[in-house]
């Protein structure tokens, strides 16, 4: 079996240290797009099972009988992939089958557990094949695997955001610094489009706080507001773009009206009525 180049660590060896026969494996490269894992979420989530046991019949990357171990990777940068979770192949189920759709018996499996979210890889060069068998990816480049260790919050100055970053905030058990902290304080966040400029200042009050708000940019992309639900139904990757950082900040006792004066002026400071994305 080929492991790669000599000295360097590769997909095969880590099949090997799991015991994991290559003929036995499926290695699958998900992307993020608006008809299928629309948010890193997604694929971290509940969302990725129901997903990926859903295959087309016409065009398929799979074989038409694919291995028992399916090892799923979300597509970062260029051509590295990050794992994201294992699924064990139960069969197809033959009575869901559909004229262009088949579905399969997924089920977990801890197989490569002690590695979510942490092993990054590189793809072969036909990225546009997102499938391949354990044999095909013995030789995939392992490039990182990173330190389980926590993720220190950098203060709230400090914070500083891309809408994928976000998403590993919420749900990664990396960040639990940062979901106390943002859950301890309400105040006043700023949300800038990286490929216009425009700016959208928002506020984080009451019981919800910046965590709670913040929740739910990373499960929707707009958190309910009219301008970026808009930029959503135009391009639901849109949301990429968005980079998200912290004005000011209130103790959990602070007054509403304070919050609220604290949003009215730095809406008019940023301008963000006459050129952002605030319509109110």
């Amino acid at each position: 079996m080929n492991n790669g180049n000599s000295g360097e660590l590769s997909l095969g060896h880590l099949f090997q240290a799991a015991g994991l026969a290559p003929e036995d494996v499926q290695v699958i490269r998900h992307t993020l797009k608006p008809d299928g894992l629309v948010t890193r979420a997604d694929a971290m989530g509940p969302n990725l099972l129901p997903y990926v046991r859903e295959q087309g019949i016409r065009n398929s990357k799979l074989p038409a009988t694919p291995p028992r171990i399916w090892l799923n990777f979300l597509a970062t940068t260029g051509r590295r992939a990050r794992f994201i979770t294992a699924h064990e192949n139960h069969g197809e189920v033959l009575a869901e089958r559909t004229d262009d759709r088949r579905y399969f018996d997924l089920r977990p499996t801890p197989v490569f557990a002690a590695l979510a979210d942490r092993l990054v890889i590189e793809w072969t060069k036909d990225a546009v094949n997102w499938a391949k068998t354990g044999d095909q990816s013995v030789g995939m480049a392992v490039v990182e695997i990173a330190d389980p260790s926590s993720v220190p919050f950098p203060g709230f100055d400090s914070l500083l955001v891309s809408y994928d970053e976000l998403q590993a905030v919420i749900t990664d058990d990396r960040y639990g610094q940062w979901r106390t902290a943002l859950s301890s304080v309400q105040g006043i966040y700023l949300i800038a489009d990286t490929t216009t400029g425009k700016l959208y200042v928002g506020k984080a009050d009451g019981a919800e706080r910046f965590l709670g708000r913040w929740s739910e940019y990373a499960r929707n992309g707009h958190g309910g507001n009219v301008a970026l639900r808009e930029l959503a139904a135009a391009d639901a990757r849109h949301r990429q773009h968005f980079q998200f950082s912290i004005l000011q900040v209130f103790s959990p006792s602070a007054p509403a009206a304070q919050v609220d004066a604290a949003e009215a002026h730095f809406k008019r400071a940023l301008l963000t009525r006459q050129f952002g994305m605030n319509l109110n």
